[in-house]
């Protein structure tokens, strides 16, 4: 993309004022955004309220900034008892897609969105899976090797409220552009 992808701009808005946006509908809260290449700038970015949370080595993959993200939310006090896992390239990701993983939140919760029944995102973990999530977020994997076949595991269908198209390519991004839809 040339850029940071939470600084490409759609529909007039930066891909993480859009991201923030949907979690926010979607009811989530507190609001945290694992910051990595361009920092500063998405930091400035960022609505009052939305706290940033660094993530010094981000350039290994999304495992180091999914390390960074539960780490700091294991550090709230008291602890949520679950996280919902949004990636900022994803603008179909609807609020509708976030309310419907967050009302199944607890400290056991372990649910992925699917679409047409392909797991995809968001991902809600709840507080017991963090420490294997952790254990295993390495690259540019995250989750996935821990979610792979794990037995607590729910996909929860959100596909007729949501697409799980990312924005990659300046081409992604054209397509997009043409999508009256807003999430």
């Amino acid at each position: 993309m040339g850029r940071p992808k939470a600084l490409v701009t759609l529909g007039g808005q930066p891909l993480v004022r859009r991201a923030l946006r949907v979690l926010d509908d979607g009811g989530c809260a507190p609001l945290l955004v694992v910051l990595g290449a361009a920092a500063d700038e998405v930091r400035g970015l960022l609505p009052a309220g939305v706290q940033p949370v660094p993530a010094p080595d981000w350039a290994e993959g999304m495992g180091a900034s999914l390390r960074a993200g539960l780490d700091a939310v294991a550090a709230i006090d008291p602890a949520p008892d679950a996280v919902l896992v949004h990636l900022v390239d994803l603008p179909g990701v609807t609020a509708d897609a976030v309310a419907r993983l967050a009302a199944r939140s607890g400290p056991d919760a372990l649910v992925r969105a699917a679409y047409d029944g392909r797991p995809a995102h968001p991902v809600l973990i709840g507080r017991a899976h963090w420490p294997g999530v952790r254990a295993s977020a390495a690259g540019d994997a995250g989750a996935r090797g821990y979610l792979a076949g794990h037995p607590a595991l729910e996909l929860l269908e959100c596909g007729d409220v949501s697409t799980p198209d990312d924005v990659d390519t300046q081409e992604h991004l054209s397509r997009w552009a043409g999508n009256t839809v807003e999430p």
